[in-house]
């Protein structure tokens, strides 16, 4: 029960992740915004989560897992509430920021509260039950969002939240565990550093290409010079925070995790290889929408291969990689995740099936391929003290690039080939996950032999 309630908690967060992306052609037209502010609809939810999702791990050790998982349950659904009453896209993009914050005390406390309850034979494989689940819902939200928007309308995405937000609620007062409390303080000012870093990068990612109304004659180098201010803010603040988490006392990310080869490379790789995803997620329903004429229906449905793929393919590779090694696998799926791409890229003109269908069915297959191992390498390339801390790093490192990416796609969205320029971006950042992962990650006997170390 206590499973299935972490199962339902965290699938609000995934599925909110998604599910928007085919809504965003409708809500833009409802709005009448542009596309900068249609990104930060899904930019305020990932910066939020991004930023604050070690720290609301923090939180759960502090006060208690079941506990912050209930507060954060709560939020999530209040914060869904205000999301489908949203008049304007500013009260949407507070609102999201609102459900980013919830998320990420949930995704955390979800997974460590999983950790705390299941005695360690058991842990594995309820985490990858869990991780299974995440991977459904993250896949099938487009699925969703789509046929919701065009029955009944965006809101309605956001309506299926408060239900299963009280459902886990409720499962987690009768069932869970009492907490146990571990005593630790909060690096606060070093979540605000990265935030504000974070923030700074993404507007700055936002205003790369014209804007649609046009440009005056002395604006583009007016937008440049604000554009290289953002971008420099962003680095220092990325270097500022690189500082105090060397001189902090409770470091968000400590150093010795930076200075493990192996996480370090595995965090790397599912940086670039979930940025590559955020730009597909983001340029794909503007074409099948905007210029193939789908419904909001059909183009959701388009990811049913994606969707089907991760599904229930994902624990099948995960056996395969604990007999023949994960690092073979984590260099097949990116690669073949940069394949899908160029076919999409390349293939704009091409009828449904043969331009779309097809790539998706081989993207769908390659994050199968790629998404357990990824998890199970990242926990294992850490000791057992510091898996809790693993899983928050890895999870907020896939945020950050799906905020990266998403604005990168909005960025070249304007450009007359931006599609294209998209997804070949895309495969480049997909291919540089792979070679990450072939240089930095050890063969399988030498990553067995670590483990048994670690044990």
């Amino acid at each position: 029960m206590v499973l299935a309630a972490c199962v339902l908690a965290s699938s609000m967060a995934f599925i909110d992740g998604s599910a928007l992306t085919v809504a965003l052609p409708r809500l833009r037209a409802d709005f009448g915004a542009d596309l900068t502010s249609v990104q930060w609809v899904l930019n305020g939810y990932v910066l939020a989560l991004a930023s604050l999702t070690l720290i609301g791990g923090a939180l759960a050790d502090v006060y208690g897992k079941a506990r912050m998982l209930r507060f954060g349950c709560v939020l999530f659904g209040l914060a869904s509430v205000a999301c489908a009453l949203a008049p304007s896209p500013d009260w949407l993009i507070a609102a999201r920021v609102m459900q980013g914050t919830a998320a990420a005390i949930v995704t955390p406390a979800s997974l460590a509260l999983i950790g705390a309850t299941y005695p360690r034979t058991e842990r594995n494989r309820a985490i990858g039950v869990w991780a299974a689940a995440s991977a459904l819902t993250t896949a099938g939200g487009p699925v969703l969002g789509g046929w919701l928007t065009e029955t009944f309308g965006w809101p309605s995405i956001f309506w299926i939240n408060p239900p299963l937000a009280l459902a886990a609620v409720v499962i987690l007062q009768a069932f869970a565990p009492e907490d146990r409390r571990e005593q630790r303080q909060f690096d606060v000012i070093g979540a605000a550093i990265l935030a504000a870093a974070l923030g700074a990068f993404a507007w700055a990612l936002s205003q790369i290409g014209p804007s649609e109304a046009g440009t005056t004659a002395g604006a583009p180098a007016q937008s440049g010079t604000v554009l290289a201010i953002a971008a420099g803010l962003g680095i220092v603040g990325l270097a500022v925070y690189a500082f105090w988490e060397r001189r902090s006392e409770h470091p968000m990310t400590p150093p010795r995790l930076v200075e493990n080869r192996i996480f370090f490379g595995l965090n790397l790789a599912t940086l670039m290889v979930y940025a590559g995803l955020s730009i597909m997620f983001f340029l794909i329903p503007f074409d099948l929408i905007d210029r193939r004429a789908l419904s909001s229906t059909d183009a959701g449905l388009t990811f049913l291969p994606f969707t089907l793929g991760v599904g229930l393919l994902s624990r099948v590779f995960g056996g395969l990689a604990d007999k023949i090694g994960a690092r073979a696998m984590l260099i097949a799926g990116p690669a073949g995740a940069a394949l899908a791409y160029l076919w999409m890229a390349f293939g704009q003109d091409a009828s449904l099936m043969l331009g779309v269908i097809g790539p998706m069915t081989l993207l769908g297959l390659s994050f199968a391929v790629l998404v357990a191992p990824l998890t199970a390498s990242v926990m294992s390339s850490v000791d057992q003290a510091d898996e809790g801390l693993a899983s928050g790093v890895n999870n907020a490192a896939s945020r950050i690039a799906q905020l990266v990416g998403v604005a990168l796609a909005a960025g070249v969205a304007s450009f007359a080939f931006g599609y294209e320029i998209g997804l070949v971006t895309a495969a480049i950042l997909s291919i540089a996950g792979a070679l990450t992962a072939a240089a930095m990650v050890r063969p399988a006997a030498e990553m067995r032999a670590a483990g048994d170390r670690h044990n």
